[in-house]
């Protein structure tokens, strides 16, 4: 069943979750013990990030240096199919323009198709961090519209060199990324939702929020979306505010405001225990609002927040 349908036939506000594969070299067990801490709420489905190659350089001696890339954290088909396997959850891996050429796309939507996972995110991604702006990885693509581009004519059974298949199976269905608070390379919110109109129209069945803490921005983000003509789901992305480091690091990172209120009480805060709580306990009314408002699903980003989810999911479920 394609994650817009599970989410329209829940009967209460859907659970799902985001994880990111191990890093090279570890295990897949604490990816299992995420999903086992939160299995009891009935995920829907969970998905999976996908990560571009970097640039690294081995000192050599005598002053020289190597450069060769490193992906530090491969397998995100192979982690989806085998937590698929092992749960029998719907999985949905992320796939990004950002260090991918067409034909790499390609032969991951083609190793998607024969493992039947057919829900993918569409996402443009990061930019590599030796780039002042964001550059396609050869003949890659450089928004995600044109990726989508793609997954549709795969759809339609046409490859990247205009050669088509000689037998189609299940079309991949998918959605896409969206910012309440504006993407940080969006020159305004005006901009933003119409690109998100042009995903919507070329097949994106919903859009999943950047995390967020204020419930004005989502809410007058989705009013602001619904007067452009946007129709589709917007799932509210959600992370439990967990230490004190995170004051200066969310808005930094993610390009999103703290309220004043969760400002004032973390800065109260002896320690990242006590920052921690505070931000359950902000999590659990941030969410119980935004269920009291009808939001089709509550999407929780898990990285180094697994406990303090559960503890929200157990107040709020």
């Amino acid at each position: 069943m394609r994650v817009i349908d599970l989410i329209n036939n829940s009967q209460k506000t859907a659970f799902s979750m985001e994880i990111l594969p191990p890093l090279k070299g570890n295990g897949i067990d604490k990816l299992h013990e995420t999903i086992d801490a939160l299995r009891e709420f009935d995920p829907k489905y969970i998905n999976f990030t996908n990560h571009r190659s970097e640039y690294v350089y081995k000192e050599l001696g005598n002053g020289l240096f190597q450069r060769s890339k490193l992906r530090r954290r491969p397998g995100t088909v192979a982690v989806a199919a085998a937590v698929h396997n092992k749960y029998n959850i719907t999985v949905v891996p992320h796939i990004l323009c950002s260090g991918f050429t067409q034909e790499e796309t390609e032969y991951t939507l083609l190793d998607l198709q024969f493992l039947g996972i057919t829900d993918l995110l569409v996402l443009r991604g990061d930019k590599a961090k030796h780039e002042s702006a964001f550059t396609p990885e050869g003949n890659g693509h450089l928004h995600a519209i044109e990726l989508q581009e793609q997954i549709n004519n795969f759809n339609k059974g046409i490859f990247v060199d205009g050669s088509e298949m000689k037998i189609t199976k299940t079309p991949f269905s998918y959605g896409v990324a969206c910012y309440p608070e504006k993407h940080e390379e969006a020159p305004n919110m005006e901009s933003d939702l119409y690109w998100l109109k042009k995903k919507m129209e070329a097949g994106a069945e919903y859009a999943v929020t950047q995390l967020f803490y204020d419930n004005r921005k989502y809410f007058d983000f989705v009013d602001r979306a619904r007067q452009a003509g946007i129709t589709i789901p917007i799932i509210p992305g959600i992370k439990p505010f967990r230490k004190l480091s995170q004051l200066s690091v969310i808005p930094k990172t993610f390009k999103v405001d703290l309220p004043e209120e969760l400002t004032h009480e973390a800065l109260k805060c002896k320690n990242d225990d006590e920052a921690s709580q505070v931000g359950i306990e902000w999590c659990v009314k941030q969410c119980r609002e935004l269920i009291a408002h009808g939001v089709p699903s509550l999407h929780f980003y898990t990285v180094g927040a697994t406990a303090s989810i559960r503890e929200v999911a157990k107040q709020i479920y």
